[in-house]
């Protein structure tokens, strides 16, 4: 399975929806669009709920969203990550790194 990003804004908070995939051939697309959103709204939700996996290049692209979030004053949450992302963020030590929602009314 490929990757699917579905970007949509929901007022002054854009939902990236990630389905399938984020590895090291499509974490560029996956960087693209959290980048463009933290530069184009206030807050960012980015929905991992469809994500059926993720390497360590996915999860440096949320590092990065997170940082380039907080530099430039902006909301960036992780919302209903899968199991397999979550035991990736945790193996890492990142799960209390990042702001996880359980919902899209989050962020």
């Amino acid at each position: 399975m490929g990757l699917e990003i579905e970007v949509r804004d929901e007022g002054d908070r854009r939902i990236i929806a990630v389905r399938g995939e984020v590895d090291l051939n499509s974490s560029p697309e996956l960087r693209k669009a959290v980048l463009g959103a933290v530069e184009g709204v206030a807050r960012v939700g980015v929905d991992l709920s469809g994500a059926t996996y993720m390497d360590s290049s996915g999860v440096a692209t949320l590092v990065e969203g997170l940082k380039s979030a907080s530099e430039n004053d902006r909301s960036f949450v992780l919302i209903r990550p899968s199991n397999a992302v979550m035991r990736v963020l945790e193996l890492a030590r990142l799960d209390s790194f990042f702001d996880i929602r359980d919902g899209l009314e989050a962020g």
